[in-house]
């Protein structure tokens, strides 16, 4: 898989681990609790299927679905350095 179709999936799957912690937060997971279950048991088989043979972007994923909030910090941290070099703009 490229780098750049490697990048838009683990900012997906951030965003669906977002959307799982609101939901969480809001007491609306019991409803749905089956399907993210379900989505964890699929993302989960990705995921590993993704370890054979690239074991950086298998740890991204994880990190994005399990903890998205981390994921989010980082990606404003890169995005944060990358506007700061001279000559860089923001895509």
């Amino acid at each position: 898989m490229d780098s750049q179709t490697g990048t838009l999936l683990t900012d997906f799957v951030m965003m669906v681990g977002l959307m799982r912690r609101d939901m969480k937060n809001n007491k609306d997971f019991e409803r749905y609790e089956g399907r993210f279950s379900r989505i964890d048991q699929k993302f989960l088989a990705l995921v590993e299927m993704i370890s054979r043979d690239n074991p950086d972007l298998a740890k991204a994923l994880h990190t994005a679905f399990q903890q998205p909030a981390r994921a989010l910090a980082f990606k404003n941290a890169e995005h944060q350095k990358r506007m700061k070099k001279p000559g860089v703009e923001d895509n």
